[in-house]
């Protein structure tokens, strides 16, 4: 019976993940129709996509405590529908402070979504004693997959926001909320073979490399999912539809790299996939910065995702098993919280200063930015640990705790 609980709540999880990449994609990949739509200027453009992360990062802190009362699953059912029911306002409205007002309720709903699918992922993981992250943020990269190929529809046959948005919000709001009833985290429990990163605690000195590397991973995601578009539209002369396509793409490699990363960090060790998508990385963004045209400029944001792919769910891991070595698991729901702080981070400083180096500069010279500190991410790949992240390999029965 725990067993069963354990793959429902791995399945229902897993569809919370879908959700949200589809949710996230339709808002990112319109950005252009939305500062259409709102009348929004290229310079005001920066300060509204940097107040989402800013609210997001408010309530990933608010949510520490909220989940220490109530636990994580409860958080996750919550706060799903409001970011579905906020992206159908934004498409809904026509004055600046309804797109204001929508986009405000984005970012402290996504917050508390983020961090509490996290603490979900990585006790899950905990409790099947193997790496199974990376399959969470890879049925999110579906997701995402899903939603840009939903926006490039709406934008190939020129539909209204809210008239793209509407089906896509009636038909996932009923899918999260049935979903949510089989919610499930992990027992507390003893560490299993493999969880030993080197020891520590969750103290911030302990987990400021890990910090500094969500930073810099997000600072790309960033400037992908709010200036690729853009970024073809306007340096490299695509037409709107076809700047709906680089996120798509660099969503599907981004779903190759995390389905098969499970089993490259259990051969090889986080150390070295985080290395290796670092590096790929830094090669998609020096692409897109030469391109000569769309379909290179489209290459370049490919390869992104398969570098960036790895980096972020492995973050989270190595966050968690540090905090649950050292003081428990209250501590890893603790660390999950803090450390996704770091993800509003990287998108506060990522849009803004691509956008502010774009109008000062160029937006070529401007993607070198992430290219540096992606790569600066090599440095500290020794803080997810140098053994092979092995995770027990199944011996141990899994232990589950119903938060449904």
């Amino acid at each position: 019976m725990t067993d069963a609980r354990l793959r429902r709540g791995r399945g229902s999880l897993a569809i919370s993940f879908f959700v949200q990449g589809v949710t996230f994609a339709l808002l990112v990949t319109r950005i252009p129709a939305i500062q259409d739509r709102y009348g929004i200027s290229d310079g005001l453009l920066p300060v509204f996509l940097a107040a989402v992360p800013i609210l997001a990062g408010v309530a990933s802190v608010a949510t520490e405590r909220a989940v220490a009362r109530v636990g994580p699953g409860v958080v996750l059912r919550w706060s799903q529908p409001l970011v579905l029911l906020a992206l159908l306002g934004v498409g809904a409205g026509s004055r600046m402070w309804q797109a204001a007002l929508a986009l405000g309720v984005f970012g402290l709903a996504v917050g508390a979504l983020d961090a509490s699918m996290n603490m979900l992922g990585v006790s899950l993981q905990r409790a099947y004693g193997r790496s199974i992250m990376l399959g969470f943020h890879a049925a999110y990269s579906l997701g995402g997959i899903a939603g840009a190929s939903l926006a490039w529809m709406g934008a190939h046959w020129d539909l209204p926001l809210f008239v793209s948005y509407l089906p896509v919000v009636a038909v996932l709001l009923p899918v999260a909320l049935v979903g949510s009833r089989w919610y499930a985290a992990g027992e507390p429990g003893p560490l299993v073979e493999g969880d030993r990163a080197g020891g520590g605690g969750v103290g911030f000195k302990l987990l400021l490399p890990l910090c500094l590397v969500m930073t810099f991973a997000y600072i790309g995601d960033s400037t992908v999912s709010n200036w690729s578009a853009k970024y073809l539209q306007d340096v490299l002369g695509s037409s709107e539809e076809l700047a709906t396509v680089p996120y798509n793409a660099y969503m599907v490699t981004t779903l190759l790299g995390r389905s098969v990363g499970d089993f490259g960090v259990r051969r090889l060790g986080a150390a070295m996939v985080v290395r290796g998508g670092a590096v790929l990385a830094a090669l998609g963004f020096a692409t897109v910065a030469l391109a000569p045209g769309v379909w290179v400029g489209m290459a370049g944001f490919t390869v992104l995702g398969l570098g960036l792919s790895v980096i972020v769910p492995q973050t989270f891991a190595a966050a968690a098993r540090q905090a649950f070595e050292r003081h428990g698991p209250g501590a890893s729901d603790a660390a999950v919280a803090r450390l996704n702080v770091f993800n509003y981070v990287g998108f506060l400083i990522g849009s803004p200063l691509v956008g502010a180096l774009g109008d000062a500069w160029s937006y070529r010279g401007a993607m070198l930015v992430p290219m540096v500190l992606v790569l600066v991410t090599v440095a500290y790949a020794t803080s997810f640990g140098s053994q092979r992240a092995r995770y027990g390999g199944g011996h141990e029965r899994p232990r589950t705790v119903d938060v449904g």
